[in-house]
């Protein structure tokens, strides 16, 4: 017997009149199917829905999840005819993995919407409170969703906003959308909100430029936004709809109305209806602007699945969540690469870290376990002594890093335990006696081995590739500009290991700052496939060892194309 809840509000199935809950009244009968693990917040998304005149085929309030989760409903809901997009409030997840795994499959198959809680310090507390589940970072469900193809929402009106423009319209062909207005302002508004989310507007074919032209007013808006005037009426819309529609650059529609004196409002909705009937392949959204006069234009819409947003930039944030989804479902099959690596050298580091009680690898080991998946460190030799640190220096030549080796100190600038840009043997022995008497100074506790001369780097950008194990997901890989700018900008992009091929290279491009790496004003591009290939090794052996709770490579040192990358600093964490 499978258990649903406890703490729950129960279940509705419309299709069969089902009605295992105590909320008021039944849910509409309609393609949605909605989950959510409160119940409370449940009953006022019904009642709003009923007012909005939205529809569900299932409503299923998870609880506190001792046995029946969104896992499974996920995969009960795939196959459910009368279920065409699901939606989903989630607090927090228990099997991350296979949640990730699972929703990838469902989504190939239809849309899953869902607003997470608790991304903030204080909401997490309180998730964790409220559901008894540990809420994972933000970062983490980000980057499951986007991976799984997961759409996300970030309120409740977005929510249905995007579940009513998946349910109601067909996935268009291509990415093209034009807009078309009875007033220039809401028709700017879209395009902006557009240019905003990535939405390409389509480009008109002379004919269907020459077409408009011919049949609107002189003052008329033949270009892309459409603009028919504030004295539009309905066979103005249709025409004008006509024309762009037949244009085989227009992919979507956003069709604007505002509410004027000589506006037939009701007859304009069903001209609408009626094209859209007439071009089942194209998507079409309806944004009546206002509320109390557009209420029985927006009814007979709504009846006949045509979805309307009050504001322009709803319509567009609702079909830029469309064309992404479609890109989900059109791109390749991921490819995981495998790397050779010696495992065992690994595997005898992190016992002797175990044996020791040491949770943070000494730089030497954390070096050690990088360059047994084949990452390239930056060389360095443990100076015992300033004689052997001039000696080691004569070995790499001027100018050096020096930096404290303790497997005590975790951050080495912190106490003064590192100096870069040594320039001489003088600077050297000046360098090497500053930083063994600041750590004997900030932590006199701490056992230092020596210091690690190390060569330097130049012609590289700084870079970081990092882990985080989360409780819920497992290991977070983030890639960003490294170096002091991690913290400051903050320009960084997360993926769940294991990571693809593919997602790692998505990764490099979604930071901001991609275009300095590929190179601007004459300078050359800096070795984008050394970064995939490292994030995709770092992946592999976080994935072999998942007792690896942080592991940072900062900076990450990136040569020119085809130099590859250079780790100039290791630090891993381990647990159990």
């Amino acid at each position: 017997m499978r258990v649903l809840g406890p703490n729950c509000l129960g279940v509705s199935n419309t299709g069969c009149g089902l009605n295992a809950t105590f909320a008021k009244e039944n849910p509409i009968t309609g393609d949605i199917a909605m989950i959510s693990q409160s119940g409370a917040l449940l009953t006022a998304i019904l009642d709003w829905a009923k007012a909005e005149r939205i529809g569900f085929s299932k409503v299923v309030s998870l609880g506190n999840k001792s046995d029946i989760s969104e896992i499974d409903l996920l995969d009960a809901l795939k196959d459910d005819e009368q279920t065409k997009v699901i939606c989903a409030y989630m607090e927090g997840i228990n099997r991350g993995r296979e949640f990730i795994n699972t929703a990838a499959i469902v989504s190939k198959k239809k849309p899953i919407i869902a607003i997470k809680s608790g991304v903030t310090d204080a909401g997490a507390r309180a998730v964790s409170s409220h559901t008894g589940t540990l809420a994972g970072s933000n970062q983490a469900f980000d980057s499951a969703f986007r991976q799984s193809g997961v759409i996300r929402a970030d309120s409740v009106e977005d929510l249905f906003d995007y579940a009513v423009g998946f349910a109601y319209q067909p996935l268009p062909l291509g990415r093209n959308v034009a807009i078309l207005t009875n007033a220039g302002g809401p028709g700017i508004m879209a395009t902006d909100a557009c240019e905003e989310h990535g939405v390409p507007l389509a480009s008109f074919e002379h004919e269907t430029v020459d077409a408009l032209r011919a049949v609107l007013p002189a003052a008329a808006g033949v270009y892309n936004p459409i603009d028919v005037l504030g004295d539009a009426k309905p066979d103005r819309y249709r025409t004008a709809m006509q024309i762009a529609l037949n244009d085989a650059n227009v992919n979507a529609m956003i069709v604007i109305l505002t509410p004027q004196a000589m506006t037939d409002i009701d007859e304009t909705a069903r001209t609408i209806v009626e094209v859209s009937h007439a071009f089942p392949e194209k998507l079409i959204y309806a944004c009546f602007m206002g509320r109390a006069d557009v209420a029985s234009g927006v009814k007979i819409l709504t009846d006949n699945k045509i979805p309307n947003y009050y504001y322009p930039e709803r319509a567009v944030a609702t079909l830029a969540a469309v064309l992404h989804y479609i890109e989900y479902l059109n791109q390749p099959p991921q490819t995981y690469e495998v790397f050779k690596a010696r495992k065992a050298t690994v595997k005898d580091i992190f016992e002797d870290a175990g044996r020791h009680g040491r949770r943070n690898l000494p730089d030497i080991q954390a070096s050690q376990v990088a360059d047994a998946y084949g990452i390239r460190i930056a060389r360095s030799i443990l100076a015992h002594d300033v004689d052997e640190a001039v000696r080691v220096s004569k070995y790499f030549g001027f100018p050096l890093v020096l930096k404290i080796a303790s497997p005590d100190i975790l951050h080495k600038s912190d106490v003064g335990g590192i100096a870069v840009a040594i320039k001489d043997e003088a600077e050297l022995e000046n360098s090497y006696n500053q930083i063994i008497a600041n750590v004997t100074r900030f932590m006199p506790q701490a056992g230092i081995w020596g210091v690690s001369v190390q060569e330097m780097i130049f012609g590289a950008r700084e870079t970081i590739i990092g882990v985080n194990r989360d409780p819920q997901f497992g290991h977070l890989i983030l890639f960003g500009l490294g170096g002091i700018y991690v913290e400051v900008l903050k320009d960084v992009a997360f993926r769940i290991a294991p990571v693809s091929k593919q997602e790692a290279k998505k990764m490099v491009q979604e930071i901001r700052a991609y275009a300095l790496l590929r190179g601007v004003r004459g300078q050359p591009g800096a070795d984008i496939d050394a970064i995939v290939a490292t994030i995709l090794k770092i992946s592999q052996l976080v994935t072999d060892f998942p007792q690896i709770i942080e592991m940072d490579i900062n900076p990450f040192m990136v040569l020119n194309k085809g130099q590859g990358g250079v780790a100039a600093d290791v630090r891993i964490t381990i647990g159990e």
